[in-house]
């Protein structure tokens, strides 16, 4: 069997981790290895079916390994050896687990520390002895939002927690933290010395988030990344270096492979010095690959190496299948292949400094067009200023930052003092003017919703049919298939409206939507540095394509008009209902009501004049269709619900309820449940909160009063959709998006 037979056999059977909506047990897992293996010794004919399946079980080990952690070593405080292997230097601290109670683990689970700071100085390479409070990894999910916990799990890390107690037991850093820690003291002058430390040696963390965004807005995002354009620089320079050097030596010394292995030794050194993140590591392992195939004189095509390079990363690494990172730097080599294959050429006579110009500029105009597929599904966007941005940022950052960097570095070692400083100066400077030229260009960023899934494919059709010659062969196809990628632009608009309760964390949103219009109950939470809109609620309505129009916030506390001033920002036209009596707040007392979109709002709490604040003078909302309805409570508490069930009780009856106060039980009096009479209820809360919301009481009570009970901890973005033939909920977790990587790992109780 050929080696990229036996490599598509891997992909086809790693990447079903992808999809698995739960893991096979240990003795499932058993089984299908032992009849793989009959597959590949019966006959040829399956053995390629029984080595799908034992890549497929590989898989599965895997996954089986980085769960388990979360899965025995949670709910119990524990005593472990921890190695620090990056930090945030504050807060942050993300370990290896050496030894638990004594017991040396092997291998040692990863677990990212955070809510304190140790008492002394921590860097990567120390040893703490701590006493740990483990939790299972978890987070938000929304749909089409960042996964998380996807993006944990691909990184092996599989427990978050913090420590009660912390003393070091190895004080020594490691020897590229002490070269990083020196590096960072001599850049410290220059202005742009935290871009500079991670285009060096990959250290992100400290550049601002205003120099990410403009990253981002002109698709030049993939150049703060040590991955393959950095090291491939790397090791063409040792390359170069190992072959200049063979003219010193003897003819009978001279070997073609020497400088091949040299370039490939330096590439793997320059990883190491820059952390070996996931990219740089993926680069090495395919670099590997290309150079084991070079070394063997294999003549293969390229698709064949880019098969064999990807099973080589997934077999050393199955969970790596997890990560979206991965899929987009395979993904911009395969169209790499493909725009030279397939894509036209267009030559231009001319002198070689202006060929080169456009070959540049041709490689440019097919990496922006055929990556906007991905570019879409991971972003929900693209930058159409991205072309000239690259144009002139790749050659200036690869053929002129990067060796200058290189080169301070090496100087930095055992260099004179003063031409180090003159490198870093220009390197610096260097920057400056790159980085001046990416804020002259026009705002380039293109918000894209979920619509143009299909459109974004049309590249690549047009380019196969130009090709086959499919226009004039197939016009009737090439139409037909067209329409159907964009018939989500011209699919009419149902009449049918939906609720969804957007997983905020602990905190509150609410969007109902109808006709491609939207009005917002509260809008999530704040933090230092960010809020709920600016994170989740603004992109979810733009992939999904909702105008919002109006906002009912409940009541002040900060875990529910968090992300206000982000919305209004966004979109200044937005009213606002409240009983905050705020400038330019609509009122929202008993007795308002208002149409919207064909449904009714009406307000029966708090009353007109009410003195009370926080929770008591939450704005509850009953919105009604005719048909159905759902009552909106806020954060309403057991004192309120009482007033408002002695004159206004007749009101209330709904078909779903929002659970007031995230499911606490000061909230949710039995007579509220009597008299809302509903068929089910919706909590929005953390998993991991101090007041351990939803309380297991409260959730009883709802079910014995035969409610369905949803939260955001067990299901992610929770969906009502309402239509004349009834309603149906669909919850992100285990229904519309169901994957063993977004199951509740760990104590099922464990929401505190």
């Amino acid at each position: 069997m050929r080696l990229p037979t036996l490599a598509l056999c891997a992909i086809l059977g790693i990447c079903p981790l992808l999809w698995l909506p739960a893991l096979p047990t240990l003795s499932e897992t058993g089984a299908m290895t032992i009849l793989a293996i009959a597959f590949c010794l019966k006959a040829r004919r399956f053995r390629i079916t029984g080595l799908i399946m034992l890549f497929f079980c590989w898989g599965i080990l895997a996954a089986q390994k980085t769960v388990l952690p979360a899965n025995t070593l949670t709910g119990r405080p524990l005593q472990a050896e921890v190695a620090i292997t990056a930090t945030d230097g504050e807060t942050t601290y993300y370990g290896k687990l050496l030894r638990i109670n004594g017991q040396r683990q092997f291998p040692a689970p990863e677990i990212v520390l955070y809510g304190q700071a140790l008492p002394d100085n921590a860097c990567p390479g120390q040893v703490w002895s701590m006493t740990i409070h483990a939790r299972a990894v978890h987070g938000q999910l929304n749909e089409g939002m960042f996964d998380s916990q996807r993006h944990a799990l691909s990184l092996h890390r599989p427990l978050t927690g913090r420590f009660t107690q912390a003393r070091v037991e190895k004080q020594s850093c490691n020897l590229r933290a002490r070269f990083v820690s020196s590096l960072r003291e001599g850049l410290e002058p220059y202005p742009w010395q935290q871009v500079m430390l991670a285009l060096a040696v990959g250290e992100r963390a400290d550049v601002p988030v205003e120099i990410k965004l403009l990253l981002q807005q002109t698709g030049t995002s993939h150049l703060m990344a040590i991955s393959g354009l950095h090291i491939s620089l790397v090791a063409m320079m040792g390359w170069l270096i190992m072959r200049g050097m063979q003219i010193l030596l003897p003819c009978q010394w001279i070997d073609w492979r020497l400088p091949l292995c040299a370039s490939f030794i330096v590439a793997m050194a320059y990883a190491w010095l820059s952390g070996l993140q996931p990219p740089a590591l993926r680069t090495i392992i395919a670099t590997g690959v290309w150079v084991w195939l070079r070394l063997n004189g294999r003549r293969w095509t390229p698709w064949e190496v880019w098969l064999c390079c990807i099973a080589a990363i997934l077999i050393l690494d199955p969970l790596a299948v997890l990560s979206q990172s991965l899929w987009l730097s395979a993904f911009a080599v395969a169209t790499l292949i493909f725009w030279y294959q397939w894509g036209p050429r267009l030559r231009v006579k001319s002198s070689v400094v202006l060929n080169s110009l456009w070959a540049f500029v041709h490689l440019q105009a097919g990496l922006m067009l055929l990556l906007l597929p991905l570019q879409v599904i991971i972003f929900h966007g693209t930058s159409w200023t991205s072309l000239l941005a690259n144009i002139v940022a790749v050659p200036l950052v690869t053929l002129g930052e990067i060796p200058l960097l290189l080169a301070g570095m090496a100087v930095h070692f055992s260099g004179p003092v003063w031409l180090e400083n003159n490198l870093w100066w220009l390197a610096d400077r260097l920057l400056a003017g790159l980085f001046w030229f990416l804020r002259s260009l026009p705002q380039g960023w293109q918000d894209i919703d979920s619509r143009w899934q299909g459109i974004v494919m049309l590249p690549w059709l047009g380019i196969i049919f130009w090709r086959l010659n499919g226009w004039r062969k197939w016009p009737a196809s090439a139409l037909a298939c067209s329409a159907a990628l964009a018939f989500p632009l011209w699919r009419p608009p149902t009449q049918d409206w939906s609720l969804t309760m957007l997983d905020v964390g602990q905190g509150l949103a609410i969007v109902i939507a109808r006709s491609g219009k939207a009005v917002l109950y509260d809008t999530g939470l704040a933090w230092p540095g960010g809020d709920s809109a600016q994170q989740i609620i603004v992109p979810w309505l733009r992939w999904h394509h909702l105008q919002p129009e109006g906002i009912v916030l409940s009541h002040e506390h900060l875990d529910h008009r968090g992300g206000l001033n982000t919305l209004l920002s966004t979109w200044p036209g937005l009213w606002v209902r409240s009983p905050l009596r705020w400038k330019g707040h609509q009122p929202c007392y008993r007795g308002e009501s208002w149409r919207w979109q064909g449904l009714t709002f009406r307000a029966v709490w708090p009353l007109p004049g009410a003195t009370e604040s926080g929770n008591n003078r939450s704005c509850v909302v009953r919105v009604d269709d005719g048909i159905h309805s759902i009552l909106l409570t806020g954060d309403i508490e057991i004192s309120a619900e009482m007033s408002m069930l002695s004159h206004y009780w007749r009101h209330l009856a709904s078909t779903l309820v929002q659970v007031p106060h995230h499911g606490s039980s000061t909230s949710s009096s039995l007579a509220l449940l009597q008299a809302v009479e509903g068929g089910a209820a919706l909590a929005s809360a953390a998993r991991y909160n101090a007041w351990h919301f939803p309380s297991e009481k409260v959730k009883a009570r709802y079910l014995q009063r035969h409610y369905q009970w949803f939260d955001t901890p067990h299901q992610g973005q929770i969906t009502v959709n309402f239509s004349p033939d009834g309603w149906q909920i669909q919850s992100l977790r285990d229904q519309i998006y169901r994957r063993w990587y977004h199951q509740w790992f760990g104590d099922a109780r464990d929401n505190g």
